[in-house]
């Protein structure tokens, strides 16, 4: 049997990646995607499109992404394609490319050692008492 063919603009799991960085670095410094798109001459629903993983996004598209958010290329290629397994977007780095991840993380860095671990053991507390089943 023949191998398939995919069309060669097929979206890919490096796609949805690459996306999912560009929303958590975006997130990070706090730029909306609004704000975003007007920087690159594009709509934000494109931005949201690149986010998503729906849309690729060109090499050069994504230097210019890569410079507007004060990065360089490698941040969201760097570690993809190892060629070993699929590449897939986990449930962390999801969770960190959302508003409550960025809040949860930049209040944690304002707390001192004795108080992070307070935190921590609430949040297992609550999770393990309302949470859902990860």
């Amino acid at each position: 049997m023949p191998a398939r063919k995919t069309h060669p603009r097929t979206v890919t799991g490096i796609d949805k990646i690459i996306g999912n960085r560009l929303r958590q670095r975006r997130l990070e410094l706090h730029i909306s995607q609004s704000e975003l798109a007007d920087k690159l001459g594009v709509s934000f629903q494109q931005v949201q499109k690149y986010e998503k993983g729906v849309n690729r996004i060109g090499a050069g598209r994504l230097q210019q992404i890569a410079n507007i958010l004060e990065t360089d290329i490698a941040y969201f290629m760097g570690d993809v394609v190892d060629g070993k397994r699929p590449p897939t977007v986990s449930k962390l780095a999801s969770f960190m490319a959302t508003k409550e991840g960025l809040d949860i993380n930049e209040a944690m860095m304002r707390l001192d050692q004795p108080h992070r671990k307070a935190v921590i053991a609430l949040a297992r507390t609550l999770g393990n008492a309302y949470g859902a089943e990860a």
